[in-house]
């Protein structure tokens, strides 16, 4: 896979760097079952979105295959001419656990749709991987809740290295050279395991296209995901391999891995919660469905290019068909998809002329001068040389973990 870094940041971690056609630091849109809710693949390529996640899990289960065979991929099967990542079925062990057994040979599922059993092996999700098409795929990964401590997170972390070599051996076996396999970091916040862990992967890195950090976004403190796991394994792994956060979505959250050395990360936040009626600014999320924006006749953000936006369509339409009319649900995720966009696309601009620091200051203090700086977010950033408080008088500090929401008054 060509991989390239461009630029880098003279204060922070954060660079620029190319891979494939991907311009990095980026954000992946996640594509559950081959298709961002409510978009077509057209529209996410008209927003200038080059990556998308897929679901191995769940495409295995439907359409399966055939069918993804008989398309000739999950880039024909869903119209998509850019970069697709799959993960490897890993994450379900956490989020479908009541279905799941995990045992050395792999991870018993019972599908939660017919309940029939079916055994995904590292082998088996790498060979599923091939047939869906990905450019990126992940490895089979032991997972566990972040917050899990104790002899089952040692027992995640050593089976995941083993399992990574079963999946190397599976993937080069079949000579898939147009496909990436990236290891994943595993060790929970305990700073030892994720040492041997990095360890571990990264002398597999001739098998290895790159890296992703895994096993966070579980209700862990932010300070201790940005301390603890991103900070120390963007500081050991290879500066040429792309680093991969998974399951950051926020966009305090995003800004912060990217100073930390992070190149690209997912969620679902984004999309998801657009389908609520939440709308992603730069001042904050706005809860559309909140009765003060009944008759507020201004788009989301004046600024902003999406559809919704450059048409005019005001807050108050949107509150008054949300939850009634799906067009809205559309409308939003179209912001929000193209919110996160800006967001990367700005830090990009930002990092290649060298004014990375002060978008990290102007961002921050628009997005939170009113409320009060998160402590971690201060001490994130302060660990790689970028002092948000600077020329602020009397600033206001938080201990919470700084997510915005829009609440009713």
């Amino acid at each position: 896979m060509h991989f390239e870094v461009l630029a880098q940041c003279s204060t922070t971690k954060a660079r620029i760097s190319r891979m494939v056609i991907t311009l990095l630091p980026t954000f992946m849109p996640v594509g559950t079952q081959a298709a961002i809710k409510g978009l077509t693949s057209q529209q996410m390529e008209d927003f200038g979105i080059t990556l998308i996640l897929n679901n191995t899990y769940h495409l295995n289960l439907r359409p399966g295959l055939k069918v993804l065979g008989e398309a000739g991929g999950a880039h024909l099967f869903q119209g998509w001419r850019k970069n697709l990542l799959t993960d490897s079925g890993g994450f379900q062990l956490v989020s479908l656990s009541q279905f799941t057994k995990i045992t050395e040979d792999g991870a018993l599922f019972a599908s939660p749709f017919t309940g029939e059993p079916t055994l995904l092996t590292p082998e088996e999700s790498i060979s599923i991987q091939h047939t869906i098409g990905a450019d990126i795929i992940m490895q089979l990964d032991d997972v566990v809740p972040s917050l899990t401590t104790g002899p089952r997170v040692e027992e995640a972390t050593h089976r995941s290295i083993r399992w990574l070599d079963r999946c190397i051996a599976q993937h080069e076996s079949k000579g898939q050279a147009k496909q990436n396999l990236f290891a994943i970091i595993q060790g929970g916040l305990d700073s030892k395991l994720r040492d041997i862990c990095l360890d571990e992967m990264i002398k597999r890195k001739q098998s290895v296209a790159g890296y992703a950090i895994g096993g966070l976004s579980g209700g862990e403190a932010k300070g201790d995901c940005s301390s603890t796991c991103i900070a120390r394994c963007t500081s050991k792994l290879p500066v040429d391999r792309p680093r991969y956060a998974m399951g950051v979505g926020f966009a305090e959250d995003l800004l912060v891995c990217v100073a930390l050395g992070v190149d690209m990360a997912d969620c679902v936040f984004p999309t998801r919660t657009a389908r609520f009626g939440v709308a992603l600014t730069f001042t904050g999320p706005l809860n559309l469905r909140l009765s003060r924006y009944s008759h507020d006749m201004d788009p989301i953000d004046i600024a902003c290019p999406c559809p919704a936006c450059q048409s005019g369509t005001s807050r108050a339409l949107l509150h008054h068909n949300i939850g009634l009319e799906t067009a809205t649900a559309h409308a939003v995720t179209q912001h929000n998809v193209v919110f996160q966009a800006r967001l990367m696309g700005a830090a990009r601009d930002a990092i290649l002329k060298g004014e990375f620091p002060g978008y990290l200051r102007s961002f921050f203090r628009t997005y939170y001068g009113e409320t009060g700086y998160p402590r971690w977010v201060v001490d994130a950033l302060q660990s790689v040389g970028v002092d948000l408080l600077e020329g602020i008088q009397d600033p206001k500090i938080t201990n919470d973990d700084g997510k915005k929401w829009d609440y009713a008054q």
